[in-house]
């Protein structure tokens, strides 16, 4: 192992990391506008530290392993360039953390509650004892306005209404008695903040009443980092509108992740070292998929032609989006979440906000993002041939015609049984016309998003029907096409594994027949390629059910809540969030469905599914190497 030459390499993921945090430091002044519609007046100090702070450990960082590597000699060979591919993540995940931890960003509120005054809360992850009517009127109202927080006259009035829907009469203390009574028991010391209690309160809340935030541990902040690398866009954080709570530059920071992610910084090497089997190593681990013939053999070529498309479809996505209603700073965020196929939002509702918002313009930005989350999930290979006037070449690809086949499939599927179980309507005296037309927004946005492992959300899926659910929980499992941007196992491996399997039918009542592999009418070459696909599948498999045992064995009954109702979700909700952390999508049922977010698991289980991210996007064999004593020994 050339470890030297390993080293300077490294170095250079530093730097880029370093540099592509330079360009969030500016959505710290709060003339960029921000948000779309949002006013907010106040330079984010907090944020602008943070990422000075990570810019310099990153610059340190590089000039460490640079000096280690400064007179690295020899070949880059393939055992090094699966230990860069696998270092690389490693390294870019820790230094993308720093942003969070170095500026305090806050995922939640101290204070978490349940669908039940009658069930406990918890206080920082642990059970307490249950509330009175009057206590839980007090903690509700709070837990509502976040880390916000009310102010006297509002919270006043909102704990009164709470206690008349309990109680059907009049509260029997003022609100302030009864936050005085909860700051008085040890379980919540220090938890409830009052209005000039702490002197390093914002001034948006520092007159307000509010529940104490929580600061992203490493944990949380490893999480987010690497599902923004790995382009998975689950989060850890509870309210994104918070500007407080995660300033608007690590916030652009955080989208950015998922534009290095999907752009893959690995293709930035390529492009410094050009072709040879180094590259092709790389490449191999960066663009996953079984090998596609094409007009570009020369992987450094590969690796501008990727690059440029990339970014040239980024750059069209935000000048529509900007001229569908979004600003600049919106408009740059979900085109990265968009065609790196991360999801990554700057709202609570993701993208369904501005339906909300606006249904107009909120209908036109879903239905032109799916189409860009249908050109990102492709082969960008066959996008560069139809840039180039050879649509047949897109048009002729088995693996394009079965992922569009699927998704039209699918879609169709979800809109019958949606629209018969009421899925897509709150109205019943909806027409016909309009279900439909709701049906294919929001049945067509979802099946695209999880398909191309997207993970953008419009609609809640999770109130949707059995077979809705479970449809999209084995779309986790299908992904994009090879050589795109999209995670899981990729159209082509299903493709050839279920001719495999009915090749190796065959064989077993006709085992004197020797029939070749063909794909697209011809048949495939790769002698290795039927084992390497069965491989792939049986590791996926073993990686599912040992992630789903962990986390259903350890991860404690009080992350689902406080009944047996909440606890009998635990198998379900296990094994989607598993299935959608390995196969890179995001949100899946239950406690991380499209309305949740992962912030109420243990540390150790954020860890675990930070590990399935990881391997999910580097194609597991480029990390499970890294734990090989073997593969570190010297040649």
């Amino acid at each position: 192992m050339n470890y030297r030459l390993v080293c300077r390499l490294l170095s250079i993921i530093c730097l880029i990391i370093g540099v592509t945090m330079v360009f969030s430091l500016p959505w710290a002044w709060p003339q960029l506008g921000h948000r779309t519609g949002e006013n907010f007046q106040q330079f984010e100090t907090n944020g602008f530290l943070g990422l000075i702070y990570s810019i310099l450990l990153s610059i340190i960082c590089w000039a460490i392993f640079w000096r280690i590597g400064r007179h690295a000699q020899g070949d880059l060979y393939r055992r090094e360039a699966m230990a860069v591919v696998g270092l690389s993540w490693l390294v870019a995940t820790i230094l993308g953390a720093m942003p969070y931890v170095l500026s305090g960003s806050s995922n939640k509120i101290a204070v978490r509650m349940f669908d039940s005054y009658q069930l406990p809360p918890q206080v920082y992850g642990h059970p307490v004892s249950p509330l009175n009517d009057e206590q839980y009127a007090l903690v509700h109202s709070l837990v509502s306005a976040g880390a916000r927080g009310l102010p006297p006259a509002k919270l006043a009035e909102q704990y009164d209404a709470k206690v008349r829907l309990l109680t059907k009469e009049a509260p029997d203390a003022d609100f302030q008695a009864v936050f005085d009574g909860l700051t008085e028991l040890p379980s919540w010391r220090g938890v409830l903040i009052a209005p000039g209690e702490d002197p390093y309160s914002p001034l948006d809340r520092a007159d307000n009443y509010r529940i104490r935030a929580v600061p992203m541990n490493f944990a949380d902040a490893i999480f987010e980092s690497q599902s923004g690398f790995s382009t998975t866009g689950a989060t850890v954080i509870a309210n994104l509108e918070d500007p407080i709570s995660l300033p608007h530059c690590i916030l652009f920071w955080r989208s950015s992740t998922h534009f290095l992610g999907g752009l893959g910084i690995i293709v930035l090497f390529v492009v410094i070292l050009g072709q040879g089997s180094a590259g092709k190593a790389l490449m191999r681990n960066e663009i996953p998929g079984p090998s596609k013939d094409g007009s570009h053999s020369r992987m450094q070529h590969t690796a501008w032609m990727f690059a440029s498309l990339y970014c040239g479809l980024n750059i069209v996505l935000t000048g529509l989006l900007w001229l569908l209603g979004m600003n600049f700073f919106d408009a740059v965020c979900h085109a990265f979440g968009t065609l790196a196929t991360g999801g990554f939002s700057t709202y609570n509702a993701s993208l369904g906000h501005f339906y909300q918002v606006n249904p107009v313009s909120g209908a036109w930005i879903e239905y032109v993002v799916i189409v860009f989350m249908v050109l990102a999930g492709s082969n960008f290979t066959l996008l560069y041939f139809l840039m180039t006037g050879h649509a047949s070449r897109l048009i002729g690809d088995i693996e394009w015609r079965y992922y569009m086949g699927i998704i039209i499939g699918v879609t169709i599927c979800v809109m019958l049984f949606g629209m018969v179980y009421d899925d897509f309507i709150v109205d019943p005296n909806t027409s016909a016309i309009t279900e439909a037309q709701l049906a294919l927004r929001n049945g067509l946005f979802q099946v695209v998003s999880v398909m191309t492992t997207t993970g953008y959300g419009t609609h809640d899926f999770d109130q949707w029907n059995s077979f809705g659910r479970g449809v999209l929980f084995l779309l986790m499992f299908v992904g994009g096409c090879a050589g795109s941007t999209g995670g899981g196992l990729k159209v082509i491996r299903h493709i050839l594994f279920h001719k495999i399997l009915f090749l190796q039918l065959e064989k077993s009542y006709h085992p004197s027949v020797v029939r070749p592999l063909r794909l697209g009418g011809k048949p495939v070459d790769d002698p290795d390629l039927q084992t390497n696909i069965l491989i792939y599948f049986s590791l996926i498999l073993v990686l599912f059910v040992f992630g789903w045992l962990a986390i259903v064995t350890l991860e404690p009954d009080a992350t689902w809540g406080a009944t047996d109702e909440h606890i009998e979700h635990k198998l379900i909700d296990s094994a989607t969030a598993v299935a959608a952390t390995l196969n890179n999508v995001g949100p899946g049922l239950g406690i991380i469905g499209a309305t949740q977010n992962y912030a109420n698991f243990s540390w150790w289980t954020k860890l675990l599914f930070t590990a399935l991210m990881m391997i999910g996007r580097l194609e597991i064999f480029a990390v499970l190497v890294l734990l090989m004593p073997r593969f570190w020994r010297s040649r």
